[in-house]
C-alpha cells in the first residue's frame, strides 16, 4: 500500500471511531428520550425529595393562532407617497409565537368587567375605583361636528355590538386586561386538570377579593393560593405523576407549572407586522416572492360580491362604506371582527377595522444595530418586594396604588392580593441620545458612550384635582420640541377612520399610553416554548 492510500485509511478510520464514541455530540438520534439525571435519583423516586410532571405537547389556547417565526424585511420598501422617514426597511427575525385570531371584542372586555365587579364589588368603597379605572372610555366616539351619541352610549354595552372590537382602551388598560387574562385562563386550565376545585365559585367558604387566583403566585407558592382554603387538590397532584407516599414538603412546582397557560400580552411591532403581512404563504422554496400582503387582495375576486372591498377602511371623503344599496365594505363605523376572511395565518382583521396597539415604546428610528432578532423597545426589569417574613410584599385592599390615565380616570396597577414589584432597570430610553454627534460634548468631562437623557425634549404630563373633584392634565408650559417621550407606544394598521395608505402594515404611528380613540383596539399575543423548526417535509409554496 503506497503512502497516500495509507493516509486515506488511517483518515476513514479514525473518523468512525471518533463517531462510534459519540464525538458528534448529543445522545443517539440528537434527542433526550432515554434522559437520566446526573443526580442518580429517578424523576418521581418515592424516596425522593422532588419530581417533574411530563411536558405535554404545546397547543394553542382557545382563539390564539400559531404563528411559525422567520426572517422578513421590516418597514416600508415602496416609494412611500407622504415622505414618512420612520418606516426604513430592515431585516429582522421573529421567533414564533401565538397571536389572537381577531382583536378583543366587547363581550370579552364585558366579561372583564363582569369578574372585577364580582370580585372587587363597588358596594366596598376601597374597589369603587378598581372597578371605574378599567371602563373604556366611551366619550372617544364624541364628536362636536357629529351626532354620536349612540356609540358614546350604546356601542360597549349593547348586545348588537357584542362582537366589535372594543374601543376607547388605553394600553395601560390593555396590558391590564392581558393580566387578568392570563389569570383566569389559567384559573380554567387548572380546574380542568381537577387541581382547583371547579365549583370555586360557587364555594360560599371562599372569601374572593385578595384571595382570588393569581398566576404568579401560585407558580411561587401554589399552597399559599386561596390562603389554605382547601381549593388546591395536592393529592390529585400526587396520584397522577405516580408518587405512591405523599409527602408534604415535596416541591411539586413542576408539574403544576408544566399545565400552565403562557402568559397573555401585547404584541410587539415586529411580531405584529410579521402577522399581518403572512409573507410564509407567498414563497418559492426559501425566498418570498416580493413583499405584498401574501395571498391577500382589498376585494373579492369571484362571486356575485365580486369587487367588493374585503376591509373594513374609509374609500374616501365622506364614504365609510359605499353607496346605499351597493355598499363597498358595508361599515360605516367599526364591524364583527370576523365578518371578512382571514389572512394565509388565519388572522382577521389585521389591515382595517380597527387600528392596534402593540407592545413597543415609540421611536423614529428602530435600532437594528442595537439587535435583529425579536426586536423590542420597552423593556422595564423589575422584581418582588421580599417582606420581613421571607415571602414578598401584597397590595393589600385600601393600599392599591393608581396609575392616571389622560381622561383622569385612576387605573390600578395591581390587584390586591398581588405581589408589589419595584424596577430594577428601565429600558425604555435605552441608546437614546448620541454625545459623539452633540455639541455639549466639546469641552464637557461627559462619557462619549452615555446616553443623553435630554435628547427628546417632549411635555410633561402632571396631574391635578380640579374643585369639582375631577382629575385634570395640566399644560405644560415651557418650551417642547418633540412629543416622544418614555410614554408613547406604537399603533398599527389601518382602521374604519382610516384611507388605504395605513392598511399598510409598514406604517407606523404611536399615541400615548395613557391616551385612547374610536379608532384604536387590541389584540393578545402569547410566547411559544415548543420546538422552533418546521415540522414535517417543506413544502414548495404555501404555509407548511
Amino acid at each position: 500500500m503506497n503512502k497516500s492510500k495509507f493516509i486515506l485509511v488511517l483518515t476513514l478510520m479514525t473518523s468512525l471511531v471518533f463517531l462510534s464514541c459519540g464525538g458528534g455530540g448529543g445522545s443517539k438520534g440528537g434527542g433526550t428520550k432515554n434522559f437520566t439525571s446526573r443526580s442518580g435519583w429517578k424523576p418521581n423516586d418515592q424516596k425522593g425529595w422532588m419530581f417533574t410532571g411530563k411536558k405535554n405537547k404545546e397547543k394553542a389556547w382557545v382563539g390564539m393562532v400559531y404563528i411559525e417565526g422567520g426572517s422578513y424585511t421590516m418597514g416600508q420598501v415602496k416609494t412611500d407617497v407622504m415622505r414618512d422617514w420612520n418606516n426604513t426597511p430592515r431585516r429582522m427575525q421573529v421567533r414564533s409565537f401565538y397571536l389572537g385570531d381577531a382583536e378583543v371584542t366587547n363581550y370579552e372586555y364585558r366579561e372583564y368587567m363582569a369578574w372585577m365587579a364580582y370580585v372587587f364589588p363597588s358596594s366596598d368603597p376601597n374597589n369603587k375605583l378598581i372597578n371605574q379605572g378599567i371602563l373604556p372610555d366611551t366619550l372617544v366616539w364624541g364628536n362636536k361636528l357629529s351626532r354620536n351619541e349612540l356609540f358614546v352610549n350604546e356601542y360597549l354595552r349593547n348586545p348588537s355590538f357584542d362582537y366589535y372590537p372594543v374601543v376607547g382602551v388605553s394600553w395601560l388598560q390593555a396590558e391590564r386586561y392581558c393580566e387578568w387574562l392570563t389569570d383566569r385562563a389559567n384559573e380554567k386550565a387548572m380546574m380542568e386538570k381537577g387541581y382547583i376545585d371547579k365549583d370555586l365559585y360557587l364555594n360560599e367558604e371562599v372569601n374572593l377579593g385578595s384571595n382570588h387566583f393569581n398566576t404568579d403566585k401560585f407558580q411561587q407558592s401554589p399552597d399559599q393560593v386561596f390562603e389554605g382554603d382547601n381549593v388546591i387538590d395536592t393529592a390529585r397532584i400526587l396520584k397522577e405523576v405516580k408518587v405512591k407516599t405523599p409527602n408534604s414538603r415535596i416541591n411539586y412546582r413542576a408539574t403544576m407549572n408544566s399545565n400552565l397557560v403562557s402568559q397573555f400580552r401585547l404584541p410587539t411591532e415586529a411580531e405584529w407586522e410579521y402577522a399581518a403581512l403572512a409573507l410564509p404563504a407567498d414563497r418559492v422554496y426559501n425566498e418570498y416572492k416580493g413583499k405584498n400582503i401574501a395571498g391577500y387582495s382589498l376585494r373579492e375576486e369571484r362571486g356575485r360580491k365580486r369587487g367588493d372591498f374585503i376591509e373594513n377602511f374609509k374609500q374616501g371623503r365622506g364614504d365609510y362604506s359605499g353607496i346605499g344599496g351597493w355598499g363597498n365594505d358595508g361599515s360605516a363605523i367599526t364591524n364583527d371582527v370576523k365578518k371578512f376572511k382571514a389572512n394565509p395565518f388565519g388572522l382577521h382583521g389585521m389591515l382595517g377595522n380597527v387600528a392596534e396597539w402593540t407592545a413597543d415604546v415609540y421611536r423614529p428610528i428602530i435600532d437594528d444595530e442595537a439587535n435583529d432578532f425579536n426586536y423590542f423597545r420597552g423593556n422595564i426589569y423589575t422584581r418582588r418586594i421580599e417582606n420581613p417574613d421571607g415571602g414578598y410584599e401584597t397590595y393589600q385592599e385600601g393600599e392599591v396604588q393608581y396609575d392616571t390615565l389622560d381622561n383622569g380616570q385612576l387605573l390600578a396597577r395591581g390587584l390586591p392580593g398581588h405581589y408589589k414589584k419595584e424596577v430594577i432597570e428601565d429600558a425604555r430610553d435605552y441608546r437614546d441620545g448620541d454625545y459623539r454627534s452633540s455639541l455639549e460634548l466639546a469641552g464637557e468631562d461627559i462619557d462619549p458612550d452615555a446616553t443623553n437623557d435630554a435628547m427628546y425634549n417632549s411635555p410633561v404630563r402632571n396631574f391635578v384635582v380640579a374643585d369639582d373633584g375631577r382629575v385634570i392634565m395640566e399644560k405644560d408650559g415651557n418650551q417642547r420640541f418633540t412629543d416622544i417621550s418614555k410614554s408613547l407606544r406604537v399603533v398599527k394598521g389601518g382602521s374604519w377612520k382610516d384611507d388605504i395608505y395605513w392598511l399598510d402594515p409598514g406604517q407606523r404611528r404611536y399615541l400615548n399610553e395613557g391616551s385612547a380613540a374610536a379608532w384604536v383596539g387590541f389584540r393578545v399575543a402569547q410566547d411559544y416554548t415548543g420546538n422552533e423548526e418546521m415540522g414535517g417535509k417543506r413544502s414548495k409554496r404555501g404555509v407548511k
